[in-house]
This record gives structure tokens, sequence and C-alpha cells, in this order.
């Protein structure tokens, strides 16, 4: 399904690399903080992170495809949006934060679960995250920022289930594990969506 964007494109700058990061140990308690850049370096040095998942009252799920400028997984498909909390913030401040600033939404989100997981690629560096996952659910038009994102879709979990089967490599890897997760684990609250 074609997104609607009957709203004009934003391209504000809402991230730069020398933003300070939370940075987390092994059970999600900050530690410190550190520049984006330096923490993406390497392998990775673990920082807290979120993923939100958006659906639609179709039941289809809002992804995007990654800005084509991004250090990280240029190009590839991800989930609706996906950031850091910054120095200060607290996590309910960054998804809403982060809504607005790349898709031109709020919505009530709902915690499923967190986990830490890290993940290389070529040599420009890697994601080594504490991510907590959030669901939610929106109608409302979405636009999206252009410095973050070069497109948008929805598709069914379905099609979803069957892309990740055929032609993974077009997908993030945090988009791979929790899309497994959310499927076989919390299948029910997003029904309730």
């Amino acid at each position: 399904m074609i997104v609607d964007r009957h709203r004009q494109k934003n391209t504000d700058i809402v991230s730069s690399d020398s933003e300070e990061l939370i940075l987390v140990d092994c059970l999600d308690k900050e530690i410190g903080y550190l520049a984006k850049d330096k923490c993406h370096e390497g392998t990775g040095i673990l920082h807290r992170a979120f993923s939100l998942f958006i659906f639609n009252d179709r039941g289809q799920v809002l992804l995007q495809q990654r800005s084509a400028e991004k250090r990280l997984w240029p190009l590839f498909w991800s989930n609706s949006c996906c950031s850091h909390p910054r120095r200060g913030e607290t996590m309910n401040q960054a998804v809403q934060r982060r809504l607005m600033e790349e898709l031109g939404i709020t919505c009530d989100l709902v915690f499923l679960y967190k986990f830490i997981y890290q993940a290389t690629f070529e040599d420009r560096g890697s994601e080594h995250e504490y991510c907590w996952i959030y669901v939610g659910k929106s109608s409302t038009k979405v636009w999206e920022n252009r410095n973050e994102i070069e497109d948008l879709r929805y598709v069914t979990p379905e099609q979803l289930d069957e892309d990740l089967k055929t032609d993974s490599v077009q997908y993030t890897p945090w988009l791979q594990m929790e899309w497994r997760s959310i499927r076989q684990d919390y299948g029910a609250q997003i029904r309730r969506l």
C-alpha cells in the first residue's frame, strides 16, 4: 500500500554525530555518555536505543527505507522508526520526539520488551544496542524526514513474513530480530491495538 503523502516532506536535520547517547551495562543501567559517532565505531559500544512498529487501521505495519546518507545500512528497509534517547531524556520523551521528527505523527505506544544485539555493517561500523521495542496504532497521514528516510510503505504482517523468508538481505538486522520476536511472542498485544 502506498503511503498517503498529502503533507509536505520534512527536511529538518534532527540528528548529529556529536549528540550524546546513553551508555548502559548489560542490565540497562546508565554508565555514561558518548557521542553517537563514537558509539558506532568498530564493533560498537553498548548504548540505549528504541525501535517502533506503527500499525494502521487495516493491520498493516509501516516500514521505512533508510536514507542513502545513513552511515550504517543505507537504503535498507527497517521498522517504522528507530533512534536513541538523548542524555537527560526519558524513553517516553524520546519515542514521541522521534515519531514527530521522522514521520510527523504522535500516537500511544505500548512497550513490548527490550534486548541486546550487536551487528556490524561492512567496514563502516556497528550497532551495539540495548533496544526497547514498542508498538502503536495510527492512521494519521505521515510524511518522511528526507534526511532520515528514503521511502515509506505499509505491508501486511504476512507480506513482511514472506519477504524476510525470501529476501531478508534488504532488511536491517534489528528489524529481522525484532519482527521474529513480535510474531512469536506478542501477537495478542498486536491484535489488541
